[in-house]
């Protein structure tokens, strides 16, 4: 019979995959710490012939348990699949959260799922994994029952900044929230991103002698930095452009609306429809209204200059960071 909660107890996996070498998470963010685990299922995967596989869920736990205390997200949508199919990983696999999966205790979660419908062979664990009913099964429970049921567990330690603190999902949004990329980045390993597929706008930049980009703002659980004007780096079907990006409304227009429009140094051709990824780099200066249109023409002026400096140096041969 189907696990209740779960539907089919088909896994998806090909009929010819033996075993996995698997990890379960969130994976919010896919910061440095993920990343290391990622690394280790793909090489434990490669060792043993088996296929690396990563089990996570959607929503989020905290939004099917306690909506309250859930918390913004660092990656919504593909985002992060992006960074996932990166990692060398064969399989990645979505399990719907529901209530009755928030009832499976460790060992239910481990037999019936892991290994019963997703072939477990290995596991491969965050130092601070929590799983099951409550989060009642943690590390040790995972060696107790690799022992137990006769499969393979390595723990991986914590992944630390310069100054000792674990890198950690929380400790990024708070560098989010607060406006500080640099150390976001330095923990996620990457800049800051949001994504999305480019609509029409309504032109003002192109009267203003800076074309420009729209995406639709991300759904309300993404984690946006504050509003302002920041020097981005745009990932498109054409490769990377550098750019100066307004997150927020646009005052001198008496439009309250907060939109992500992002012009793109030194670059030509019609992006409408295609998928980008704006990452930010550097926040520049708030976003304010001015006396007329002239005004934010020069302020556009020395936002470009602005920009341009904050991504020299960053990037290796980017268009429009010199």
């Amino acid at each position: 019979m189907p696990e209740p909660g779960l539907g089919s107890v088909d896994s998806g996996l090909p009929p010819d995959v033996s075993g996995t070498v698997a990890t379960v998470g969130t994976f919010d963010g896919v910061h440095r710490g993920h990343q290391q685990v990622l690394a280790l299922v793909a090489e434990r995967a490669a060792a043993t012939g088996w296929k690396s596989l990563v089990v996570t869920f959607e929503p989020h736990p905290l939004e099917v348990v306690n909506p309250a205390a859930a918390r913004p997200l660092l990656s919504v949508g593909m985002e992060k699949f992006e960074v996932i199919a990166e990692s060398g990983i064969d399989y990645v696999a979505v399990l719907p959260f529901t209530p009755a999966l928030s009832k499976y205790g460790p060992d239910q979660f481990i037999d019936r799922v892991l290994r019963a419908r997703f072939r477990m062979r290995e596991m491969i664990s965050g130092y601070d994994n929590g799983f099951g009913r409550g989060r009642s099964g943690d590390v040790e429970t995972i060696r107790a029952m690799g022992a137990w049921r006769g499969f393979r567990v390595e723990v991986v330690p914590p992944t630390t900044m310069d100054d000792g603190r674990p890198v950690s999902s929380t400790s990024i949004r708070r560098a989010i929230a607060g406006g500080d990329l640099r150390s976001a980045e330095q923990e996620l390993g990457r800049p800051y991103a949001v994504s999305g597929h480019v609509t029409a706008g309504d032109q003002r930049g192109r009267t203003l002698g800076y074309p420009t980009i729209n995406i639709p703002l991300p759904p309300p659980r993404k984690l946006l930095p504050p509003e302002g004007v920041y020097a981005v780096r745009v990932q498109t079907p054409a490769g990377a452009r550098g750019g100066m990006l307004n997150l927020g409304p646009r005052p001198t227009f008496a439009d309250p609306r907060v939109t992500i429009e992002a012009h793109l140094f030194d670059t030509g051709g019609d992006l409408y429809g295609a998928y980008v990824r704006i990452e930010f780099v550097a926040w520049l200066r708030e976003t304010r209204a001015f006396g007329g249109v002239e005004a934010l023409r020069a302020q556009l002026a020395r936002d470009d200059v602005a920009a341009r400096r904050a991504l020299a140096g960053r990037v290796d041969s980017l268009p429009g960071a010199g």
